[in-house]
């Protein structure tokens, strides 16, 4: 249920029309947590002429409803329920809006305060692209042209025979080469109940999941995650190779599974949780999700825009 906090945190009397202008629309947020910088995003809405409505997303999980949001005096507080977070009973910033920048805190699991970032997100706008001719997205025999996300479980990504694999307990896998607009190709396999995702510019990740004969959701296989639902069931059982094709121009997607339109150019709000960062508007890499399921890849290959 979505539920909108009342500005009584913040302000004495209703706000008048128009008094969240500066806080209205998308942020990219970058958080100094203790180990890492990561990303989050956020986006504010109205929901009446003094009532706001907010969505977010963490550092993991997928995109949900922001439970209190208050702004008055060019600040705000936020309260976002947890999702996957442990040790913390809610996620809470505070910050103070500073032209097209927010500058705050928000609460560690152990109570520190570390400090955020925000930055209006870009628009990002769909154009015609012209493509270059498709080429490998790596070799095909090692794993030269990707790195490992991390130095854990060395060794869990191989390739024989063309086939890329991931092999749990295991690590997320990051092209060396970065992309702005593309056209990519990859088959896909995985065993019953397996898990992964395909990052593209390594902050949207189209969901790969065993979810053959099941209900549509954003969730699910085929999905931006947590944000735009595949509109038909196109997959294939586990354990066979399926084709996915994914155009990215701007913040514009088209994905097609074995050969079915599933997502025809819809916008994507945001960076979606897992990402590398959330900086929307720099080229990225192609990311693939190993730290979840086993899965496999081949054919894998990339036209960049020109």
């Amino acid at each position: 249920m979505l539920l909108v906090a009342p500005l009584s945190g913040l302000a004495q009397q209703a706000p008048a029309a128009g008094f969240a202008d500066a806080l209205l629309g998308r942020w990219d947020l970058t958080i100094e947590g203790a180990d890492a910088r990561y990303p989050s995003w956020l986006e504010v809405r109205l929901r009446t002429e003094t009532e706001l409505m907010a969505q977010f997303v963490g550092r993991v999980g997928s995109s949900r409803y922001v439970s209190d949001i208050a702004y008055a005096n060019g600040r705000v507080t936020l309260r976002v329920p947890v999702q996957y977070e442990r040790d913390i009973d809610a996620l809470r910033f505070e910050g103070t809006v500073r032209g097209d920048r927010i500058d705050g805190t928000t609460l560690a699991p152990d109570g520190a305060a570390l400090k955020f970032t925000a930055v209006r997100a870009p628009a990002l706008p769909q154009s015609r692209a012209r493509w270059r001719a498709a080429a490998p997205l790596g070799n095909g025999r090692d794993l030269a042209g990707f790195r490992p996300r991390s130095a854990e479980h060395s060794g869990c990504w191989s390739v024989q025979g063309g086939v890329l694999a991931a092999t749990p307990p295991c690590v997320d896998l990051v092209s060396e080469a970065t992309f702005g607009d593309f056209r990519l190709h990859a088959e896909i396999r995985f065993p019953p109940g397996s898990n992964s995702g395909v990052y593209l510019r390594g902050r949207y990740e189209v969901q790969i999941q065993d979810d053959a004969g099941k209900a549509l959701d954003s969730l699910r296989m085929g999905g931006i995650y947590g944000f735009i639902a595949p509109s038909v069931d196109a997959a294939r059982a586990a354990g066979e190779w399926q084709s996915l094709d994914v155009e990215l121009v701007g913040r514009y997607v088209t994905v097609v599974l074995n050969g079915t339109t599933l997502i025809d150019a819809q916008q994507i709000p945001g960076i979606t949780g897992g990402a590398l960062d959330s900086d929307e508007s720099a080229p990225g890499p192609i990311m693939l999700q190993g730290d979840h399921g086993p899965v496999e890849f081949r054919n894998l290959t990339i036209a960049p825009a020109r």
